[in-house]
């Protein structure tokens, strides 16, 4: 899943930095105005610490901040500026007004930091984690939402055991964001259904298909669809099926080494536009070896571009990266996708899978 990537100005805690900036600064004018043998006109600094408590502290820190700076210019042995009544008056009113600033801040953080709380719970129930192995198939992925501050966007993952074996689906809902959100929740409680009653990967995709072209029909020109490939484990066969709905196919590292091959399954429709019966996707059926490697990836990946406009080359930056464990591989092309393309405006997905079949003695 992706990470909270929110920055202190959106809501994160602040840096340390922050946090030292007031007392540095009380810290600063007093040793300066000690050490120095003729009074410093520097007090007009020290109206400056209220306002940068609020940034990092509670309004009880505050007030005791706004206090100790009060203090500094009342007490003579500082010897600042002589300040007059309306000085200090002006001083007290910004610190008081800072406190009620900073009380009211804290309450806003918290509510908010109750609803991130509250939203990422949700989310994380609507695509959680892949379980690092599933039945045979071991598995790794990454996701980067697109939208700030959301876990969440358009792309959809997930890895299912079933009483047909392991399927895994990636795919990419019509635009990202909280508003992809619902179909995203849709498109995947259907696809868990069909794991447990669907035979193969063509009635998987024929339900999901139906599923969005139900969702739409209600709304006027609701132009909903998805992207999605499919995948099929056969471990007793070593073999996996793909089924392309729109959306590129994986690629295939051999643990002999070599260029990755893109696996090419006749492609069929996306999702959601009631074509399934109509252009029927055919599945391709590969064997796998042992160590080798599929790797899934959203659009967020293939349509990346650098400053001149070219777009990522997937399979021959993954080619660089294929000395990276199954674990790590995920992480590995994110960091070289970041450097290639100074913004990434799409969600970001990635899932790699292996086929290690468990030894039959081993419980």
């Amino acid at each position: 899943m992706g990470t909270d990537r929110r920055g202190w100005l959106r809501g994160a805690p602040p840096p340390r930095w922050i946090r030292m900036l007031p007392v540095l600064l009380l810290v600063g004018v007093g040793t300066a105005t000690l050490a120095s043998p003729e009074p410093l006109d520097i007090g007009f600094l020290l109206g400056a610490v209220p306002p940068l408590a609020v940034l990092a502290y509670g309004p009880w820190a505050t007030a005791v901040l706004g206090g100790v700076t009060i203090a500094l210019l009342t007490v003579s042995a500082f010897r600042l500026d002589r300040p007059g009544d309306a000085d200090l008056y002006t001083l007290g009113f910004v610190a008081v007004l800072s406190v009620f600033v900073s009380f009211v801040r804290r309450r806003r953080d918290a509510q908010l930091d109750l609803e991130r709380t509250i939203a990422e719970t949700a989310q994380r129930a609507l695509v959680p984690d892949v379980l690092p192995r599933v039945g045979a198939v071991r598995c790794a992925s990454l996701y980067r939402a697109a939208e700030r501050g959301t876990l969440v966007g358009g792309d959809f993952f997930d890895v299912r055991p079933g009483p047909h074996g392991v399927r895994a689906v990636l795919g990419d809902v019509q635009g990202h964001g909280l508003a992809a959100v619902a179909t995203v929740a849709s498109l995947m409680g259907a696809f868990r259904e069909a794991v447990l009653d669907d035979p193969d990967l063509e009635a998987i995709a024929a339900r999901l298909d139906r599923r969005l072209v139900v969702d739409s029909a209600g709304v006027e020109h609701a132009e909903l669809f998805a992207t999605a490939v499919l995948l099929d484990f056969a471990p007793a066969e070593g073999t996996v099926r793909v089924l392309a709905r729109g959306h590129p196919p994986p690629l295939l590292l051999r643990s002999s080494g070599g260029p990755p091959r893109t696996l090419e399954p006749v492609p069929g429709p996306p999702l959601g536009l009631g074509l399934a019966g109509v252009v029927p996707a055919s599945a391709l059926t590969v064997t796998l070896r042992p160590g080798d490697r599929l790797v899934l990836a959203s659009d967020g990946v293939l349509e990346a571009r650098d400053a001149n406009g070219s777009f990522y080359p997937f399979a021959r930056r993954l080619a660089r990266l294929a000395d990276a464990g199954t674990e790590s591989l995920p992480e590995a092309i994110w960091a070289d996708l970041a450097r290639f393309a100074p913004e990434v405006r799409d969600d970001v997905t990635l899932l790699v899978l292996t086929l290690e079949p468990r030894d039959p003695g081993v419980a």
